[in-house]
């Protein structure tokens, strides 16, 4: 709850900024952006605890009113500068005087222990800053203005050498007896050398100050602070032994001219540190060669550390000098390449914005890794995509577009993706533009505007949050881009080309339309209208049909690998080609046994018809794969054809006896006619076909059937003169007329296995015709055929059976082939 009031009222300090802006005359209500990365800001409310809150207090550059308790404090803020300067101050004298202190002093007078009791507390308020000062992100170099994370990084940084050295050591000394160990932990307040490491390292980045001149004050300062700091050592070692010993070291052995350093201790402090200082030098600059001579064995032992740290600062002073000359140094590039843009932005006269935003990119590669791909450059590429995959994978992965999309996918994408930086106020997509590029926000803060519909004013849009894409839709779609996208501070952004991502979904499809559906969550009306209307939506349709008729060959080649490899590529198997034949419709014409088996456990439709209404049973059937028609079978398949009649006089008059007896045995009705409803067996009885019409009679073909001529299969065998054929039609007469006879009703043993389509409900129901039944076979009772279509189509309760036109069926024997038929309860008939 706490942190939806926050958002809402940061969204609505940024709408009133807006709003102010456009009243000021501001033509972009974000241009203050661009003076808050590098121009410093004041105290940024941070009431919350979360980044998210303290980016829109960050982009308002401190102009709300800030009524929490806790501040964060921008690196670049004015104040902060100037308390930074001071710290510096303190640290050059604490860096010089603590060796001085700890060689020379063993307790320190009156006026230099205020002046150091005064350093310490500049010090200790320091820490103090430090808990609310926000910092750069090592990886994404984006600013944290958490509070938890800032006094986390200082505790496990520098907080406990940074408060060891504000401890009074020097009264501690006194208080605990003036024991020697406890002076050691001065040494501590060395750490503050790295304030003024860091100031030397922001001036030689400085282009307005003269490089060669920074790097020389630099090294003499690196010079001067090892002597210095040799020189303190130096006299601390002739310290250590008492007063009786003196002569015993280097200093109190030391006789320049007529002047004699016997009783050292009683010597101005000026000159014993001008001795041991010129000693520290002559030593450092001719390696070894001075006057200092060791005495004790102490003395021996630090003389060759020193000579030995002596040869690699003088190979240090050395380098750098060199690399002054030859300017190959990091900074030196950093600082030409800055110098010859400088040039060229002033020639072209681009404008101080445009000036500042380059300068802001060239610093911001120099100080970040922003551009330590092209130290990957020299990789093989496969490495290289290996890398972007472990990086770039889980971050694509989060992104709301691409839920649920397979693993090749977001690998493809990852790959190929391109990681940017946009500073404070950069535009990254103008509104009404067509873009070729999808960018996901990583790192930062973005803040999109639109032009509302009725006028030209701005209106405010909800923020981006992290791992959101956006230009998706002018990039999928061809779309104007509806918002204009711009950084409200450094943002770290992953960029998708528009080619990477259409080739992805090419190969890739079926995530083309888990995209389109994540793509339409949350649109307005207009805008899914525009998606589904759009180019993706054809793309992917073409695509569909084009795997489909891969697969149609790869299953009339019987080539298995490759109908593998496509159903895992994301074809669907189910799919039918343009004429709405099925991979299973062809693998059952050419008998794969091995094909249809894979396919039928992809869960394919066993009866699906092709435009001429016929089932893959039929193609198998047909071609004469009996083990793939049971198969099938086995499967739940049955012959379905567009007009029985018509093919089975076809497959008579083409004396094609198997096929017929496979039709004839999966259940086609032999009494079918042809649009001259002519019977089978009137065609066999015709062209004089024996084999044939024993086969229709055997299978229940009736010869009293009568055609449009008002002729029966017996009248066509006389005039063929097939005697066999008319006499065994004849005999057939005799078998059938005597079965009618014999019963008042016939035998329902004798009738041939019909089949009917039963639907739940009334005819009333299904007159949209999109509704979907059950074929079954015709049982010999109603009761049976109730209680059967009733289990199948989860209709309990129904007791009756109706016709089409709403009759009620009270008997089995009343139903015909292929009819329609409705599952109905009595009381709703009734």
């Amino acid at each position: 709850m706490q942190k939806s009031r926050s958002k809402a009222r940061e969204e609505d300090e940024s709408v009133e900024y807006i709003k102010e802006s456009k009243q000021s005359g501001r033509k972009n209500p974000f241009s203050f952006l661009r003076n808050s990365c590098f121009s410093g800001q004041d105290f940024i409310d941070n009431s919350n605890s979360n980044a998210s809150s303290t980016d829109v207090s960050l982009a308002s550059g401190g102009r709300g009113n800030h009524t929490s308790p806790g501040y964060i404090i921008h690196p670049e803020n004015w104040l902060y500068v100037a308390w930074k300067q001071f710290i510096l101050i303190w640290a050059v004298y604490s860096s010089f005087f603590t060796p001085l202190e700890f060689a020379f002093f063993r307790g320190l007078p009156e006026n230099l222990f205020l002046l150091d009791g005064a350093g310490q507390i500049a010090f200790f308020l320091d820490i103090f800053v430090c808990f609310f000062l926000a910092y750069r992100d090592p990886h994404s170099y984006c600013m944290v203005y958490n509070h938890n994370l800032i006094a986390i990084r200082y505790l496990k940084s520098r907080f406990l050498i940074d408060l060891l050295g504000c401890f009074p050591w020097d009264a501690i000394f006194k208080g605990c007896g003036r024991k020697e160990i406890v002076r050691y932990m001065l040494w501590i307040r060395l750490s503050r050398a790295l304030r003024v490491t860091d100031f030397f390292g922001n001036m030689e980045k400085n282009i307005r100050i003269n490089y060669m001149f920074t790097r020389i004050v630099k090294l003499f300062v690196v010079e001067l602070y090892c002597t210095h700091t040799a020189a303190c050592i130096f006299y601390y070692l002739a310290t250590t032994l008492p007063p009786s010993e003196e002569g015993y070291t280097w200093i109190g052995s030391l006789k320049l001219g007529d002047y004699s350093y016997t009783h050292f201790r009683e010597i101005d402090l000026w000159t014993r540190y001008v001795t041991a200082l010129y000693f520290a030098v002559v030593t450092m600059a001719t390696v070894g060669y001075g006057d200092i001579h060791a005495v004790n064995t102490r003395e021996m032992i630090f003389v060759m550390l020193y000579v030995s740290l002596d040869m690699i600062l003088g190979a240090y002073l050395l380098g750098n000098m060199t690399a002054l000359i030859v300017k190959g140094s990091k900074t030196v590039r950093f600082r030409d390449k800055m110098g010859e843009l400088i040039k060229y932005m002033n020639r072209n006269k681009l404008g101080k914005s445009l000036n500042k935003a380059i300068r802001g990119h060239v610093l911001l590669q120099f100080q970040s890794s922003y551009a330590e791909v092209a130290a990957l450059q020299d990789l093989p590429l496969a490495i290289r995509a290996k890398i972007s995959e472990k990086i770039y994978e889980p971050q694509v992965r989060q992104v709301p577009l691409f839920k649920g999309c397979s693993y090749g996918f977001i690998k493809k994408i990852a790959i190929r993706i391109h990681e940017e930086f946009f500073l404070p106020g950069e535009v990254i997509i103008e509104e009404g533009n067509i873009g070729d590029q999808l960018y996901i926000l990583c790192d930062g803060k973005l803040c999109a505007v639109r032009n509302s519909e009725d006028s030209y004013t701005e209106e405010y849009v909800p923020s981006i949050h992290s791992y959101c894409a956006f230009g998706e839709i002018s990039v999928l779609c061809n779309i104007p881009e509806p918002h204009t996208i711009q950084a409200v501070e450094l943002s770290k952004l992953l960029r998708i080309e528009k080619k990477v991502l259409l080739d992805a979904i090419d190969m890739h499809f079926s995530d083309g339309h888990t995209i389109t559906n994540n793509l339409l969550e949350g649109k307005e009306s207009n805008i899914q209208k525009k998606i589904l209307e759009s180019d993706i939506k054809l793309q992917i349709g073409k695509h569909e049909s084009e795997l489909a008729t891969r697969l149609n060959w790869a299953a009339n080649d019987g080539d298995l690998r490759r109908l593998i490899q496509l159903v895992e590529a994301g074809a669907d198997p189910c799919k039918t080609d343009y004429d709405g034949r099925s991979p299973l419709h062809l693998a059952s014409s050419k008998g794969y046994k091995d094909i249809i088996h894979f396919l039928i456990q992809k869960g394919v439709e066993v009866n699906v018809r092709d435009h001429l209404g016929k089932t893959p049973l039929y193609e198998a059937i047909k071609n004469g794969h009996d083990q793939v028609a049971s198969l099938l079978v086995k499967a739940g398949a049955f012959v379905s054809v567009g007009n029985a009649g018509n093919c089975l006089c076809e497959v008579v008059a083409s004396k094609h006896t198997d096929f017929l007896r496979g039709l004839l045995e999966n259940g086609v009705n032999p009494n079918s006619r042809n649009y001259d409803l002519r019977t089978p067996l009137h065609l066999a009885a015709s062209e004089g076909l024996y084999s044939e019409s024993l086969l229709l009679l055997e299978s229940g073909a009736s010869v009293f059937a009568i055609d449009r001529w008002g002729k029966t299969p017996i009248d066509e065998a006389r005039v063929s003169g097939s005697r066999i054929v008319l006499k065994l039609l004849e005999d057939a007469m005799v078998s059938q007329t005597l079965e009618t006879s014999s019963f008042c009703e016939p035998s329902q043993d004798k009738i041939p296995r019909r089949k009917c389509t039963v639907f739940a409900g009334t005819p009333s129901d299904h007159r949209d015709g999109r509704s979907f039944g059950v074929v079954l076979w015709v049982p010999k009772t109603i009761q049976e055929l109730v209680e059967t279509a009733a289990t199948q189509l989860g209709f309990m309760g129904a007791t009756c059976i109706l016709s089409e036109n709403e009759g009620k069926i009270t008997d089995a024997g009343m139903i015909s082939d292929d009819q329609k038929l409705f599952l109905a309860r009595e009381a709703k008939f009734t």
